[in-house]
């Protein structure tokens, strides 16, 4: 009977190390995971640079069709750049 139970018992520890197993690597994916989302978030500097065009571009229209004078205009490129 003892050694039954020894071997009951080792199986249940082989399956509960085996559980924690899996739970550390599901873990581990997951903060994985959320590290790629997080830097996909983080703007690079080209694309930092392409919105920063698109803005002064945006700007230099608004100035160009008479919406921005000459003081608001400048005023907004200095605040971008």
């Amino acid at each position: 009977m003892l050694i039954g139970g020894l071997a009951i018992g080792k199986q249940a520890a082989t399956k509960q190390a085996a559980q924690a197993q899996a739970l550390k690597e599901q873990g581990a994916q997951e903060a994985l995971q959320q590290q790629s989302a997080q830097a996909a978030a983080i703007p690079t500097p080209a694309s930092q640079m392409a919105d920063l065009t698109a803005q002064l571009q945006k700007l230099a229209e608004l100035h160009t069709s008479g919406v921005l004078t000459d003081d608001e205009f400048a005023a907004a490129k200095k605040k971008l750049l």
